[in-house]
């Protein structure tokens, strides 16, 4: 099976930044796109960004374009989401996802085949 777990989350203050860090491990032979989401209190949980695991080509939500990065570093089996000019509308809990379907997970923001267990990002002062 495959595993997810995020880390590097926490409280920061307006405008500034944080890199969200997803170790992947187990089994990936069938995994061909990772994706960040995020839920906020009494919200659905939203596709922010996407990665290709062959190509590394990245699919961004247009909320988020220019402020948020996601990339990959092969050597450490890890995907990032580097936030930037955080705003208290980014408070939520954040999740990584994997798929076996480029269209349906970096398209549709639909069923990942993995979820993570999710961490924490408050933005406040």
């Amino acid at each position: 099976q495959l595993q997810l777990v995020e880390s590097g989350g926490g409280l920061v203050q307006p405008g500034g930044s944080l890199r969200l860090s997803c170790a992947v491990s187990g089994n990936t032979w069938n995994i061909h796109a990772i994706a960040w989401f995020r839920q906020a209190p009494g919200t659905e949980r939203q596709g922010l960004a996407c990665i290709v695991t062959d190509d590394l080509s990245t699919y961004y939500r247009n909320s988020v374009k220019g402020r948020f990065t996601i990339s990959r570093d092969n050597a450490k089996n890890t995907v990032y989401l580097q936030m930037n000019g955080l705003q208290p509308v980014d408070t939520a809990v954040y999740y990584c996802a994997a798929a076996d379907q480029i269209y349906r997970l970096c398209s549709l923001w639909r069923d990942p085949n993995y979820w993570g267990q999710g961490v924490q990002v408050t933005v406040s002062s």
